[in-house]
């Protein structure tokens, strides 16, 4: 069996077009748009190549993009205060403070300080608490493209059995709650899981979120499942250098599984395509107007 590649490039292409039709629209129809701030504290590598693209992709699909540059040493009560007066700024719908924030900032107390309608990263215990309950709120952007992709390929997902490798809070918990509302028989499996092979095994959707590279194998993996691989870990490469892998040993697992998504190239395009999905979402909520079809949870 060779299984067939779920490509989050080109899927995230499709969801950034439909977002910019959906602001072109909201333009000409109703003379708004949707604003996302991304606030980054300190200059931590990674993060601020995230931001550059976000703030690119922002701006090519349509809408305002606010970037607030805050040193290391900013106190914990300015950038609560820059929140503060981003959650009254009307112009702007989503807010994203990038983590991992420096060490003398609580992030549980300025992710908490941004209004829930705005927290487009759906990291807030308000959003975390809609979510668990079956309400409307915002949706963390990995677990949503992770979503997304797995009803593009299935249809309907009722009665399918699910096993989510990891108990994060910002991919694991999430997607848990997310297939249990899609009607999928869910299992969460962690690193205190009793034979945690056969509990992957049982899988028609398996998604790794573990941050342990190829810790999945085919070995593990039923014939014929969808395997979503989360994982993104840098791992040196016998030759020099390093290489990007996932959490899953994607040579074994492709030649079992019935679908799979690559590393790089599978849901790490879906987390930005997914934060613009929410910022419009956002903003429609926000001005009382339809939700943007195909595009929320």
């Amino acid at each position: 069996m060779s299984a067939t590649i779920i490509d989050g490039k080109v899927f995230a292409t499709t969801v950034r077009g439909k977002v910019a039709a959906h602001v072109a629209r909201l333009k000409e129809e109703n003379g708004i748009t949707p604003g996302l701030a991304v606030v980054l504290v300190g200059a931590d590598p990674a993060s601020e190549v995230y931001v550059r693209s976000k703030g690119k992709m922002t701006i090519e699909v349509g809408m305002k993009s606010v970037e607030h540059r805050l040193s290391a040493e900013t106190s914990e009560a300015d950038l609560l205060s820059l929140i503060d007066s981003l959650n009254r700024d009307a112009t702007i719908h989503g807010i994203l403070v990038q983590l991992p924030l420096p060490g003398h900032l609580n992030e549980d107390l300025v992710i908490n300080a941004i209004n829930p309608a705005k927290d487009v990263d759906g990291f807030h215990i308000s959003n975390v608490g809609l979510l668990g309950t079956g309400q409307k709120s915002m949706v963390p952007c990995t677990p949503l493209g992770c979503l997304m992709m797995l009803r593009d390929h299935h249809g309907s997902l009722a009665g399918l059995n699910a096993v989510v490798v990891g108990r994060s809070n910002i991919v694991g918990k999430p997607m848990a709650q997310l297939l249990l509302r899609d009607s999928c028989t869910v299992t969460i499996a962690h690193s205190r899981t009793k034979d945690i092979e056969e509990v992957c095994r049982r899988a028609d959707i398996l998604v790794a979120a573990v941050g342990r590279p190829e810790m999945i194998t085919g070995a593990w993996v039923k014939p014929g499942a969808t395997v979503i691989d989360v994982g993104i870990n840098r791992i040196e490469k016998t030759d020099g250098g390093t290489r990007l892998v996932g959490d899953v040993a994607f040579e074994s697992a492709s030649a079992v599984a019935g679908a799979i998504t690559p590393v790089p190239g599978g849901v790490g395009p879906m987390t930005i395509a997914c934060l613009l999905a929410n910022t419009l979402t956002a903003a429609c909520r926000a001005n009382g107007l339809a939700e943007p079809e195909g595009l929320t949870a």
